[in-house]
């Protein structure tokens, strides 16, 4: 079993910078495929960016290349999306999951025109 709470959402303004956080619990966490979904009002959730267990590939949308970067810190059960240059189409409830298989609760993310 593992737990994931995201964190790091917020209010930025296009052109802006955020960093979202997905906190794991259970000690396996090592052995899983992280990724981040993101899901705009009225929309189906999209893939945003995946990372294998050991952090050396990382996968990504078109929509984001170039502008947000995943990673991950085993040692600290977490992985990370670090996202510039947002637009204002950025805007969703990003999720992180482990496998596919568990899902954070989401962190809204709100880019401002």
């Amino acid at each position: 079993q593992v737990q994931l709470v995201e964190s790091g959402g917020g209010l930025v303004q296009a052109g802006g910078s955020l960093r979202l956080s997905c906190a794991a619990s259970g000690r396996t966490f090592s052995t899983y495929a992280m990724g981040w979904v993101r899901q705009a009002p009225g929309k189906e959730r999209t893939f945003v960016a995946s990372i294998n267990d050991s952090g050396g590939f990382t996968y990504y949308a078109d929509s984001v290349k170039g502008r947000f970067t995943i990673s991950r810190d085993n040692a600290k059960n977490t992985v990370y999306l670090q996202m510039n240059s947002l637009k204002p189409e950025d805007t969703a409830v990003y999720y992180c999951n482990a496998g596919s298989r568990y899902w954070g609760p989401g962190t809204q993310v709100t880019v401002s025109s």
